[in-house]
């Protein structure tokens, strides 16, 4: 067992090295920030007030608002790598990671938007009347209409590889090891057995699962805000009680990303590119941007154009990487706990906060299980999508029952296995995603063009937004 995790491991290595997955990912966010102009910040105060003021696009089709389609992303993706994996990657990298992790998020934004655009754009009715999309259904009939019946069948395989990978990755990154987060972090911090922690997820993601995607829409729109909160109010304390380190902070931040870090106290210090790989890494491990996950949520909202639930879709990248983890990272650098190394990056952010906070160490416990919780929440319909796309909606019931049965398992299990394979499914989903990405983009930035030239502001009605539609297609 110990050889075929340390296999794994490697293989995880150079998908998410620097030669694989990591440039890819980067030079995709590039490429469709240069194509869309900029978009992610020439429209990002009118993409929040989407998601946050509006909600709600009245008279369009979907299965959930566009909100309840955000906060269904987030739940996804504000996981324990906003905790862990940004201690990981400072405890590395040194501070310095934490700015790379804003350039991957800034240019991740334009990916973000554009496979939620593609998602709503080449989704489908399943057999239940709901909407169903992601790259398991845009990249088949994305090509199809790009390039005649001969693109659709290599998007068609396309399609399958990344239905295949994510359905794998579910069962492993968005459940076992949520599992055994949330079960090891409350069994240490309050005595939890693990196996009560296993029943009591158990019955909580079944209850949840069962109502499907509107259940988990209606769940995550109250509960994903309020965790978020709860982890930001704790940062900010932590934040005021160091106030006088926030500058330089911010000054080691910027000067070690282009310097790497000298060695200090029992950290070993790091070169650029460490800094660099380190911070990619991990900011794309905790936003999924170009990752395609967050297209699948994306397709069932209720939204009148693609350009609105992309442009809502876009903040979700915003909101996990820019505000919660720069929260963290800013914590474990003003501090000083960073110092410690990655080899402590387990307990480093709740260190951190036990230094203004008595009970901080508890409260970054119950933050990862939230956030452990909801990642399960929001995987469980990804897998579930594509577990439909492979055999149909005869699938749908066996893979929620499947995969609430194995979250009981990845609570009482030890998983370093688990979550190397699940580093390596996690990758390997990606890449038929990006080459979607990058051979639709053009569809991607024409149609949004046109839609942004008829309504600039995004205030159109769903009728105006029909005519306007149909006008920029004849």
């Amino acid at each position: 067992m110990e050889n075929l995790a340390s296999l794994l491991g490697d293989i995880g290595s150079v998908v998410w090295g620097p030669f694989v997955l990591i440039p890819l990912l980067l030079g995709t966010g590039l490429f469709l920030t240069i194509r869309l102009k900029l978009l992610q910040l020439r429209k990002l105060g009118p993409a929040l007030r989407l998601g946050f003021v509006q909600r709600r696009d009245d008279g369009a089709e979907g299965d959930i608002s566009q909100y309840q389609a955000l906060t269904t992303a987030l739940a996804a993706t504000v996981g324990v790598g906003n905790i862990v994996g940004v201690a990981t990657a400072i405890g590395l990298g040194g501070p310095g990671a934490l700015f790379w992790m804003w350039i991957t998020a800034l240019l991740g934004m334009a990916s973000k938007y554009s496979e939620a655009f593609l998602g709503v754009r080449f989704r489908v009715t399943d057999a239940k009347g709901e909407q169903s999309g992601g790259p398991q259904y845009y990249l088949h009939r994305g090509f199809q209409e790009v390039f005649g019946e001969a693109g659709g069948r290599i998007g068609w395989v396309l399609s399958i590889v990344f239905a295949v990978f994510a359905v794998i990755a579910s069962f492993g990154i968005g459940n076992m090891t949520q599992g055994n987060a949330v079960a090891t972090q409350l069994e240490n911090s309050f005595s939890v057995p693990l196996e009560v922690t296993g029943i009591v997820l158990f019955v909580l993601t079944g209850a949840v699962l069962l109502g499907g995607i509107k259940a988990i829409g209606r769940v995550t729109a109250g509960f994903v805000p309020l965790m978020i909160l709860l982890y930001i109010v704790g940062g900010m304390v932590v934040l005021v009680v160091n106030a006088d380190q926030i500058p330089g902070a911010f000054g080691q931040v910027f000067a070690d990303a282009f310097t790497g870090t000298s060695a200090v106290g029992g950290f070993a210090g790091s070169a650029i590119l460490f800094a660099i790989q380190m911070g990619v890494a991990r900011g794309i491990f905790s936003n999924e941007s170009g990752m395609g996950s967050a297209a699948i949520a994306a397709a069932a909202a209720k939204t009148s154009h693609p350009t609105r639930q992309g442009l809502v879709s876009m903040t979700q990248t915003f909101i996990d990487t820019i505000i919660v983890v720069t929260f963290t990272g800013l914590v474990l650098v003003t501090t000083g706990v960073w110092e410690q190394g990655g080899d402590a990056s387990g307990t480093m952010t709740a260190e951190a906060f036990q230094t203004a906070i008595p009970f901080g160490d508890k409260l970054v416990a119950v933050s990862i299980a939230f956030f452990a919780f909801s990642t399960i929440l929001g995987w469980s319909y990804y897998g579930e999508r594509c577990a439909e796309r492979l055999v149909g909606r005869v699938g749908v019931l066996p893979y929620r029952m499947i995969f609430t049965c194995v979250v009981f398992v990845g609570a009482v299990t030890e998983l370093e296995v688990v979550w190397n394979f699940s580093d390596v499914m996690n990758g390997l989903m990606a890449i038929p995603n990006l080459i979607g990405l990058l051979v639709l983009s053009g569809l991607v930035a024409r149609e949004t063009r046109h839609y942004l030239n008829n309504d600039p502001k995004l205030e159109a009605t769903s009728a105006q937004v029909e005519e306007f539609m149909g006008a920029g297609r004849r």
